[in-house]
């Protein structure tokens, strides 16, 4: 009955047995697997994972057999087509449409009988064995001495995109991989490998970075062998990031100890199927000596690897550097395998592939892992995040980063993501499920992350996938309105009261947890700060009555309150206990004191969860400034310009342009999902200094040479008007200008004060006497990241 049984799988005939339902769950709990001889180290390897997967999570062994089992018990048959074929005699139906492509399997659940299924899981290669392993592993249903499919299985696939990976840098920079040894590598590559991903990317022990952490459990070189050969049992390709650091590859020299540097790595490595030399980020070399170094460590890497590939990708590059690669690429050198488009290119994605031959291809490289000052930037971001959480927080982003996939995809083979943590893992496993099939639902993907990942039954599976967008919901719109947070909150303390002991030990989601309780607590200090910050204000309101120093007094002390009167303990106390709990768990270093995070912008989050969210600082120092004016008649004019900053007089406008609240004159850009790096109009950015206005810690920016514009409408045709500008960001060399309407100076090009202050010009009437304004922010003297048109604060007022 059971060659029978395979006989008909192997006609692509499904049969459900007598008297069975096919929505019935199907029991496993008993089954045996069955391998063909013969398989291959990562085909072997994929059946270990299958029967370790069980075990981990059913507490039931399965035995591995070359034979098929006497006795009416399941079977689980597991192995590529070529030996299912073999092990049959011949495969007498045709090979299903998913197994007969590269990384391709096929699933069949064909019954003999009430209680003794077989499910068939067929790979195209072996790789196709493990995904299809991976697939299976993400249906069934394990508990307890429970093994289950929910119904009988009847799937073909194949991945849409043949390059789906991520980085994994073992190094100081990361918030936790410089903690990780090789079982929890194994354990990651193992989660990865289950979602379709099918490469990783390893990073050279010299790059942008520290040589050493008080993390490392091995040395560099040792861990990256490590890895790679893990890799290599999985059949995964492994990839190198490997950035030409030296300072002069015009030297024969530099690149003759750069072949010989680059050659140790490349010998001691078991697997290597790419090189990627990013042109920028690090690295600073002109095309014609960065491809000419390139060409000889090709020679180089295939003295090693004969089938490994180069690829270069042109970030950093000026706009003539751009050019000079373009022209030397229509060359068409055979050397070179492919182009990589990455953060701080110049150029959108489908411009670069319009530029390049034809014959390269393009790998995707999307900054998955940061918030800000980053590729793909959380879209208006609140102020209270960015002070608070930071550019490397935990931050699952379902929906953005489903955008930015489809973005550009169909431009590209595929992707390997830039990852600086597990910070961005719920991001690595949508971009694997979407690099597989685009057009899968991602509620059905992170609900499988949960169950299949951290152990959680169906109905909490999903509150928690539920969950993740809803933090991703966290992040959208004025904090100070979202009242979605506390519910958020609640849902997740829910779920927590309810699930078992060990997924509250499941790093996952405890990351999930520990952002629910920080969003939280942020809302909470947020709404208590502005109260504060508006009383203050109220007290200044009153020191014409009061007198200016009484009403200073009066605020400064209302402001201190935020110090000693401090909200919402508990959230602040639940958040330091999950964060240890993630250092325990996953070496998660969310602090520098600590945990000994490399710094404080690295993830460490823990140490700035105080962070001042109102104008205190400021308003304090005003205070003091304006107690050493010499008259009571100056203290007062002070305080009232304190008092009415954002006030630009009647038939005036004021736009405070990093708040989407309040920009009614900024020109948008194109729409999220068309431009998510915002490369073709203005973004939300963010920096601070001690002692900065609120306001100037955001503005609105463009990048690499693009003016910011806004435009006014309904002006008094015979009323002059000048501008106050406030220019802010983080790339104070940078050059701006004003013009009005296209050709009208404003002002010529000048430096960014490094303490930000007001400056105000005339605008000529001529610019305004048709009713309406134009004014064009430009810049000059940018750097490689594109950043520097960067204005925070704009009036345009009657004179």
């Amino acid at each position: 009955m059971r060659v029978a049984c395979w006989l008909m799988w192997t006609m692509g005939v499904v049969a459900a047995a007598p008297g069975r339902s096919t929505a019935d769950p199907i029991d496993l709990a008993r089954a045996v697997v069955v391998v063909p001889d013969g398989l291959s180290g990562p085909e072997q390897n994929a059946v270990k994972v299958l029967v370790e997967e069980v075990r981990a999570r059913s507490g039931i062994g399965w035995d591995v057999m070359l034979r098929w089992p006497t006795g009416d018990v399941p079977v689980v048959a597991v192995g590529p087509v070529r030996l299912l074929r073999e092990s049959t005699g011949r495969l007498r139906g045709h090979v299903p449409t998913g197994a007969g492509q590269p990384d391709g399997f096929a699933i069949r659940t064909v019954t003999g009988g009430p209680g003794a299924p077989t499910i068939v899981v067929a790979g195209h290669d072996g790789r196709g064995v493990l995904f299809g392993v991976g697939r299976l592993l993400r249906t069934l249903r394990t508990g307890p001495g429970k093994v289950a499919l929910p119904g009988p299985v009847d799937r073909d696939e194949a991945p849409r995109y043949r390059l789906r990976g991520h980085q994994l840098g073992y190094r100081p920079k990361t918030n936790s991989y410089d903690a990780w040894d090789l079982p929890q590598w194994d354990r990651y590559l193992r989660d990865l490998a289950m979602f379709g991903t099918n490469a990783i990317e390893l990073i050279p022990p010299r790059s942008d970075d520290d040589a050493d952490s008080p993390h490392f459990p091995r040395p560099p070189m040792e861990m990256m062998v490590g890895m790679s050969k893990i890799a290599d049992q999985y059949g995964l390709d492994v990839w190198l990031w490997f950035p030409a650091m030296d300072a002069d590859y015009s030297d024969p020299k530099t690149v003759g100890r750069a072949v010989e540097e680059w050659a140790e790595i490349f010998q001691k490595l078991p697997r290597v199927d790419a090189v990627f030399v990013p042109g920028g980020d690090p690295g600073h070399t002109q095309p014609k000596f960065l491809l000419a170094l390139l060409e000889k460590q090709t020679a180089n890497l295939k003295r090693y690897h004969p089938e490994a590939q180069m690829w270069v990708s042109p970030q950093g590059f000026s706009a003539d550097w751009l050019a000079e690669f373009v022209e030397l690429l229509k060359a068409e050198p055979a050397w070179l395998s492919g182009v990589v488009y990455g953060p701080q290119v110049r150029i959108g994605l489908p411009e670069l592939r319009k530029l390049v031959p034809s014959r390269y291809p393009i790998r995707d490289y999307p900054d998955i892992t940061h918030s800000l000052r980053c590729q793909y930037p959380v879209p208006d971001w609140d102020l209270a995040y960015a002070l608070t959480e930071a550019r490397e927080t935990i931050n699952p982003r379902p929906v953005d980063e489903s955008a930015i996939f489809h973005a550009f995809a169909d431009q590209t083979i595929g992707f390997l993501s830039y990852s600086e943590g597990c910070n961005d893992d719920v991001n690595k496993f949508v971009w694997s499920a979407l690099g597989w099939d685009p057009s899968v639902d991602l509620l059905d993907v992170l609900r499988e992350y949960g169950r299949c990942l951290i152990g959680l039954n169906d109905a909490d599976a999903d509150a928690f996938a539920r969950g993740l967008f809803a933090l991703e919901k966290n992040w959208r719109g004025p904090l100070l309105s979202n009242d979605s947070v506390e519910t958020t909150l609640a849902q997740f303390r829910s779920l927590e009261r309810r699930v078992a002991p060990r997924v509250l030990a499941n790093w996952r989601f405890q990351q999930a947890l520990y952002r629910a309780h920080y969003d939280a607590y942020e809302r909470a200090r947020l709404v208590h700060e502005t109260d504060l910050q508006n009383r203050a204000m109220e007290a200044l309101r009153t020191a014409r009555d009061r007198g200016s120093i009484a009403s200073m007094e009066r605020a400064a002390v209302i402001l201190d309150r935020a110090r000693s009167e401090p909200v919402a303990a508990d959230l602040r106390a639940r958040v330091f206990e999950l964060g240890e709990a993630l250092f325990q768990s996953i070496r998660m270093q969310l602090s520098v004191d600590r945990y000994r995070a490399i710094s404080v912008g690295r993830g460490a989050n823990l140490d700035t969860i105080d962070q001042i969210l109102n104008d205190r600082e400021w308003l304090e120092q005003r205070f003091a400034a304006i107690r050493k004016l010499g008259s009571e008649a100056d203290r007062l004019k002070a305080i009232e310009a304190i008092v009415d900053w954002t006030n630009p007089g009647p038939g005036g406008f004021y736009d405070e342009l990093g708040n989407p609240a309040r920009r009614p004159h900024l020109v948008p850009g194109r729409p999220y999902a068309e431009d998510p790096a915002a490369i073709h109009g203005p973004m939300t950015a963010f920096d601070q200094d001690p002692g900065w206005r609120r306001s100037w810690c955001r503005h609105a920016g463009t990048l690499y040479g693009q003016p910011l514009r806004m435009h006014y409408a309904h002006l008094d045709r015979e009323t002059a008007y000048k501008v106050r500008v406030v220019y802010t960001g983080d790339m104070f060399q940078a050059l701006m200008r004003m013009v009005a309407d296209g050709s009208i100076e404003i002002h010529p090009f000048l430096e960014k004060p490094h303490d930000p202050a007001p400056m105000e010009f005339d605008v000529p009437q001529s610019a305004t006497e048709d009713g309406s304004l134009d004014l064009e922010f430009q810049v000059d003297r940018l750097r490689g990241n594109g950043r520097g048109c960067q204005v925070a604060e704009v009036w345009l007022i009657r004179r």
